[in-house]
């Protein structure tokens, strides 16, 4: 058979793995990030009555404008958007792939604060882009000052924050939005793909939309809205960036199916939503227990938890799944990762790490003496934001 590097293939992309997350039959799969609630039997059953409604005009093409749908969104979120502001693709992936293909390209540079979301230089490598890893500040923090001096230094063609942070659950504070826009020439993508997981009333960088055409925010369907095998994303900027946007999507790129599947989620969006505060409950759980085990867990306003003090994570990670327990390797020296899940997926956790017995040190120890950003090639971090 011919390999890979027999083939013609791009010079810059020789020697890079492609994405993918481990999947293994488990019982138990809390590695991805995703809402392991099932949808309510009422809501699929609607969505399902609109999916098979599409399906009757599949013979022509889906509406390019998608319009419903960003009509939908721009309901959904509020502070004064219309559909004029919201673009939408195959999961935020497309959506952000989109904003590289037409902001980014041969020349320019995307800058990210490592560690994050290791699908930002895989994006930026498919469309040619330079991506530079920034760093952050202690414990996975970001300030104003640190975000705004790096990207003045750095002076790259787009900037993405991702709020909260995946992999370390970070939440951002809206001053370090504000700075990193006032540092910057050029486009700023707030990636809020854990929007819905941070405490009630927390404000979103939705808010700073207004006088700010250089600002993206990006959103999903597969966290909060248990929709991750949809795949649909979404955005919320100004006008003129969707223009920019329609320059390189494909034709017809969301489907009659997929926006329809979409538009029926969205018309049950309070019960699609209503496992949210369970899935808070649990992530704050797992601080307070894996604290309790003797772990280093770091402050999460997402629906998943990064910890250190774990002497060997790669076994640590192998002796779980023997246990049908599947949580992440992230890549980040003495950490693993765990997804919140519901409250009997999280016991079953739990009591599988207590069963492994105590980090071989303490747990101060081996979550500050390594907290360095991802490895050159990281461990991929989620299968969609």
């Amino acid at each position: 058979m011919t390999s890979l590097s027999e083939l013609p293939i791009r010079d810059d992309l020789r020697g890079r793995s492609p994405y993918g997350a481990p999947q293994r039959p488990v019982p138990v799969a809390l590695n991805v990030n995703e809402n392991t609630h099932p949808i309510p039997e009422d809501v699929a059953s609607d969505i399902v009555a609109r999916v098979a409604a599409a399906v009757g005009g599949v013979n022509r093409y889906p509406d390019r404008e998608f319009t419903d749908l960003r009509e939908a969104f721009a309901r959904y979120l509020g502070h004064g958007l219309t559909a004029e502001q919201i673009w939408a693709a195959n999961g935020s992936n497309e959506v952000l792939q989109h904003i590289l293909q037409a902001f980014g390209g041969p020349g320019r540079t995307l800058l990210g604060f490592a560690p994050t979301y290791s699908m930002y230089p895989l994006l930026a490598a498919g469309t040619g882009t330079a991506y530079v890893a920034g760093t952050r500040d202690a414990d996975y923090e970001l300030s104003p000052e640190t975000a705004a001096e790096q990207i003045r230094a750095l002076d790259p063609d787009i900037v993405i924050l991702c709020s909260p942070n995946n992999p370390t659950g970070t939440p951002l504070d809206l001053a370090t939005v504000e700075a990193a826009y006032d540092a910057a020439r050029g486009i700023v993508v707030v990636d809020e793909a854990y929007a819905e997981f941070l405490p009630d009333g927390t404000p979103s960088a939705l808010t700073l939309l207004p006088g700010r055409p250089r600002l993206l925010i990006s959103r999903t369907m597969s966290k909060a809205f248990a929709f991750a095998g949809a795949r649909v994303g979404y955005l919320a900027a100004d006008p003129a960036v969707n223009d920019a946007l329609r320059l390189v999507r494909l034709p017809y790129h969301l489907s009659a199916i997929t926006q329809a599947a979409a538009l029926g989620a969205l018309a049950h969006s309070d019960e699609m939503l209503a496992t949210v505060g369970e899935i808070r409950v649990q992530r704050d759980r797992l601080v307070t227990e894996l604290a309790a085990l003797g772990y280093a867990p770091h402050r999460s306003g997402s629906n998943f938890v990064l910890f250190g003090g774990v002497a060997d994570p790669h076994a640590t990670f192998e002796a779980l799944a023997e246990r049908g327990i599947l949580v992440r390797d992230v890549g980040i020296p003495h950490h693993l990762r765990v997804t919140a899940g519901t409250e009997q997926e999280t016991t079953a956790f739990l009591e599988a790490l207590a069963a492994l017995g105590r980090p071989d040190a303490t747990a101060g120890e081996l979550s500050t003496a390594d907290d360095a950003p991802e490895r050159s090639e990281p461990a991929p971090i989620d299968s969609d934001l």
